[in-house]
C-alpha cells in the first residue's frame, strides 16, 4: 500500500521554504493546507475513553460527558462548540519515552449537526449511544500505530478503524485569521464561511489549535467536500505550515520527535497542552510525572536560524540530527531536530542558547552560525528556572 513519506517529500520544496522566508511569511496569511503528513483513525465502542485514558498523556475523560455534564477541566480555553474541543497528546513507551502524538476530536453529536444552511443543527438523524472519537496521527507510522494500539486494546470494547480515504487532515494558520472560533451553529456563524459550511452532513468545524493559539485552527474534513474557508483562502502547501511551526519551535510526529527516544517535557508537551498532571495512571506515566515534580528541565526544543557571519540568512542543507556547539571551546550546545532553508528548530541547553554572549555554529561547519530565538509563547518561568542555577531534573 502507499504510504506517503513525509520526509521524503518535504524535500521537494525546500527551495518553496527559502523563497517564502524572504518574502515574508510572517505577516502572510491566512492561509490554509492539506496536510498529507497525517492521517485519520476513527476510535468506536463503550470503552473508548476508557480504553485511551489509559494509554494517552492527556485527560480523555472529558470527550465521555454528555452535554448536561458539567465539563472537567480543559489544559486551555477553546473555542465554545456544539462538541468538545479537540485535545492534543501523545502515547509514550513504559519508559516515558515519546512514540505518537494524538489530535482527539469529538463528531458532533447526531443530533447536533448542522443543518443545511450552516446556521442550525439538523434533524435528520438520531442518538445511537455510541462514543465515537477521531484521531488525527502521523502518516509515516500509521501501520506501526495501529498495531500497537490493538496490542494495548486486549478485551476493551473499542473499534480501531483506518479512515484516511474517508477524512482529511488541515491546518489553517499565518496572520489576520477570522476573529470568529468557528463556523457554524454553537460557535459563532462566520458568515465569509457559510457557503462552504453548507451542506456538510458531518458538521465537522474548524477548532482553535489544541496546542497554542499562534497556531491557528486545525480539524479533519470529509475527504470529499471543502473545508468551511478554504475557497476564500489561497490553500497552500503543508511546506508552508511546517515552516510556521519552525517559526514557533513546535515539533510534530515522529519525523521531528524521534520515536522511542524524546524525552516529552524536553519538547514542551507542557506548555503545549499535551499532559496531565491530575489524570492518574497512563503508560510512561511515572517518569513524566517525576520529571516535572523534581525541577528544571534543563534542555527544550528551541527555534533556530542559520546566518553567516555578518547576520545574513543562509540557505544551506543542515542535516538533522547535526551537534550546536560554542564557538570558542566546542561544547556541545544542542542538537538541530529539523531545519529546512536558514530556519530549523532543536533541543538545547537553554541557559546557554539565551546567553547574549552565546557564539553558537553547527559543528563541522563552523560557517554557519546558530541564533537561537526566544518563542513568544514560551512561560517566563522556564527562562527563570534556568537562569536560577538548580540542578536539571
Amino acid at each position: 500500500m502507499f504510504r506517503f513519506n513525509f520526509r521524503r517529500e518535504i524535500s521537494k520544496y525546500t527551495g518553496i521554504y527559502h523563497r517564502k522566508i524572504h518574502s515574508g511569511l510572517e505577516d502572510a496569511g491566512p492561509m490554509a493546507s492539506r496536510l498529507k503528513s497525517r492521517s485519520v483513525v476513527r476510535f468506536s465502542g463503550p470503552d473508548t475513553v476508557k480504553f485511551l485514558q489509559g494509554l494517552l498523556t492527556n485527560d480523555v475523560r472529558r470527550f465521555g460527558e454528555s452535554s448536561g455534564e458539567k465539563n472537567s477541566a480543559v489544559p486551555t480555553p477553546n473555542m465554545a462548540s456544539v462538541t468538545n474541543p479537540p485535545m492534543y497528546a501523545a502515547l509514550l513507551t513504559p519508559q516515558g519515552r515519546f512514540l505518537y502524538d494524538f489530535f482527539l476530536y469529538s463528531p458532533s453529536r447526531p443530533d447536533e449537526k448542522l443543518d443545511r444552511t450552516g446556521s442550525g443543527p439538523g434533524s435528520d438523524s438520531g442518538r445511537d449511544g455510541s462514543v465515537e472519537l477521531f484521531a488525527d496521527v502521523d502518516v509515516d507510522v500509521l501501520d506501526e500505530l495501529l498495531e500497537t494500539l490493538k496490542k494495548y486494546r486486549l478485551r476493551s470494547k473499542v473499534d480501531i478503524e483506518n479512515v484516511a480515504e474517508e477524512f482529511s487532515c488541515w491546518q489553517r494558520y499565518g496572520r489576520n485569521l477570522t476573529g470568529s472560533s468557528s463556523v457554524g451553529w454553537g460557535g459563532g456563524v462566520d458568515r465569509a464561511g457559510e457557503s462552504t459550511a453548507s451542506g456538510n452532513k458531518y458538521g465537522w468545524q474548524w477548532y482553535k489549535d489544541p496546542r497554542l493559539e499562534c497556531l491557528g485552527y486545525r480539524s479533519i474534513f470529509p475527504s470529499d467536500a471543502t473545508p468551511p474557508l478554504v475557497e476564500a483562502d489561497k490553500e497552500t502547501d503543508e511546506s508552508n505550515y511546517l515552516l510556521w511551526r519552525l517559526e514557533h519551535g513546535v515539533a510534530e510526529g515522529s519525523a521531528e520527535i524521534p520515536k522511542g527516544e524524546a524525552i516529552p517535557l524536553e519538547y514542551n508537551f507542557v506548555g503545549l497542552n499535551a499532559i496531565s498532571f491530575d489524570k492518574g495512571c497512563y503508560v510512561g506515566q511515572e517518569l513524566i510525572a517525576r520529571t516535572h515534580h523534581r525541577g528544571v528541565i534543563r534542555k527544550r526544543l528551541i527555534p533556530l536560524r542559520f546566518i553567516d557571519s555578518n547576520g545574513k540568512e543562509l540557505n544551506q542543507k543542515i542535516a538533522a540530527g547535526a551537534e550546536v556547539v560554542e564557538s570558542g571551546t566546542g561544547k556541545k550546545m544542542g542538537t538541530v531536530s529539523t531545519a529546512l532553508g536558514s530556519r530549523g528548530m532543536g533541543v538545547m541547553r537553554v541557559e546557554e542558547a539565551f546567553k547574549p554572549s552565546a557564539e553558537l555554529a553547527v559543528k563541522d561547519s563552523e560557517e554557519v552560525k546558530v541564533e537561537a530565538i526566544k518563542p513568544t509563547w514560551w512561560p517566563a518561568e522556564w527562562f527563570q528556572q534556568n537562569q536560577s542555577g538548580v540542578a536539571a531534573a
